[in-house]
């Protein structure tokens, strides 16, 4: 037995079919997409509501108090962290039912933008900014190796909803709690690294005014155990070093503009805003930078960690010029 379906009905999928199939650089394999529901009659509430793959999303949606909104007329667009994405950023169902929903509403907020913007629609930028729902900036790129999102790929692009579009990411964006400064303050793994800013500051360049300004700025973040590994036993060592040497040391991790993983290019030699060079290694799972005097390459931990002016990626070794 045949079904009928309608003109109209045939016209809006067929549009739907030419328009996702023109969207390739952005889009995973079909096996790989979330179980999403019609993409033409639901709103983004009740697809995040109804797919295997955005339980950990709904749970925090609903805490947030966030599912009416996202229900409602819109058009809005979503850049969804998947399930996977979640535990990937460390973001399990406890940590979602102790987060305050307050803060959880800012980090998902920081995911939305009030306007409906399919991939094709992306900003070339490279790192052009959008403002977000939570008041925080973003940064997109789209090219040849798709949409990037704060460094972050879009995994799958142009989920369309009645109200807006989804595209899934592979992690969760975290919005920018502070400058370059703060953002280290913050986690007592750089408190080496802090107490160097400090110490070069009372020189005469003061490292901790430039990192804490409003020139975009990208740094390689080394830990406590990289400085350790370099020879600095405690922060009594480093507060031991002539101001001036740690100023020339510290610039060398810093890279003028917003770079994020995804604009790093294997072998090549960027540009620190100390006149030196850093040599980029890159391969299918890791990222590196080598300094001129370093033996070997410092492996990129942790990338793309967003402040206010700036981003840092977390390295474990000190770069030596």
């Amino acid at each position: 037995m045949y079904t009928t379906i309608s003109k109209k009905t045939f016209i809006a999928f067929a549009i739907f079919i030419f328009t996702t199939s023109t969207l390739t650089s952005c889009k995973k394999d079909e096996a790989d997409e979330p179980n999403m529901p019609s993409p033409s009659s639901t709103t983004i509430t009740s697809q995040v509501s109804t797919s295997s793959s955005f339980t950990l999303l709904k749970a925090a949606v609903v805490k947030a108090d966030l599912a009416t909104t996202l229900d409602g007329a819109g058009p809005f667009t979503v850049f969804a962290p998947t399930d996977d994405a979640f535990i990937a950023s460390g973001i399990t169902s406890s940590v979602i039912s102790s987060l305050p929903a307050d803060k959880l509403k800012s980090i998902l907020l920081y995911h939305v933008v009030a306007s409906k913007i399919l991939a094709a629609g992306v900003p070339a930028g490279p790192n052009a900014k959008v403002v977000s729902a939570s008041g925080d900036s973003f940064f997109v790129t789209n090219n040849l190796n798709g949409v990037f999102v704060n460094g972050l790929k879009v995994t799958t692009a142009d989920l369309l909803a009645s109200n807006g579009v989804i595209h899934t990411l592979g992690k969760v964006l975290m919005p920018p709690s502070g400058n370059i400064v703060d953002v280290a303050s913050a986690d007592t793994t750089f408190s080496f690294l802090v107490a160097a800013v400090l110490r070069a500051s009372t020189g005469s360049t003061n490292v901790a005014a430039v990192l804490s300004g409003n020139t975009p700025l990208t740094v390689f973040a080394p830990t406590n155990n990289a400085f350790r590994a370099a020879g600095f036993a405690n922060i009594a060592a480093i507060n031991a070093v002539d101001p001036n040497t740690l100023t020339t040391i510290l610039t060398y991790h810093v890279l003028a503009g917003r770079v994020f993983s995804s604009d790093l290019v294997n072998a090549a030699q960027a540009a620190t805003v100390n006149g030196g060079k850093v040599i980029v290694s890159l391969s299918a799972n890791s990222a590196a930078v080598k300094g001129n005097s370093n033996p070997s390459a410092s492996n990129i931990a942790a990338a793309n960690i967003m402040a206010s002016n700036g981003v840092i990626h977390v390295i474990d070794q000190v770069l030596l010029p």
